[in-house]
């Protein structure tokens, strides 16, 4: 369900292990409130993604676990705080339904990329199920003979 916007997005970070470690069911485009200084480090591409996931708490929802390093021209007084838990913007059906789903089933909701869409910082968010280890295997299987094939069939056209 993500926006119309991917052409013009800039991309600063991409969680690169959550498509190993899970089988992505639904994406979600998502605002971030953040203070000045995390925006300025977020176009440095100063953050890390690799432990972070959200959570639905009072009806909002939470991105945690997301490490924004202070921006390198900011004092100590003004910065931020590194790991501090950062609210997403989402409508209110979606925010229950997600609720709901991660509830009633064995799914986590994984973020798999920061970007900027018209100056504004957006997250995407996957509603996914974890693999287990024989399930990636499989997967990195499929994925080399997908590929196999696919050379084969270009040097037969050749």
């Amino acid at each position: 369900m993500a926006g119309a916007g991917y052409d013009d997005r800039k991309v600063v970070a991409t969680n690169r292990r959550a498509r190993a470690n899970y089988d992505i069911l639904d994406t979600y485009e998502c605002g971030i409130v953040l203070q000045g200084s995390e925006v300025k480090s977020l176009r440095q591409g100063s953050v890390q993604l690799g432990d972070a996931f959200g959570r639905v708490r009072n009806h909002e929802m939470w991105v945690l676990g997301m490490q924004v390093a202070p921006w390198s021209h900011s004092s100590t007084y003004n910065g931020h705080m590194v790991d501090r838990p950062r609210k997403l913007l989402l409508h209110r059906a979606e925010i229950d339904r997600l609720r709901a789903r991660t509830e009633l089933e064995p799914l986590q909701l994984i973020p798999l990329s920061v970007y900027f869409v018209d100056g504004r910082a957006k997250l995407e968010l996957a509603l996914a199920k974890g693999r287990r280890q024989y399930d990636k295997r499989h997967a990195i299987r499929k994925r080399e003979s997908d590929l196999e094939a696919r050379r084969a069939m270009s040097r037969r056209n050749r």
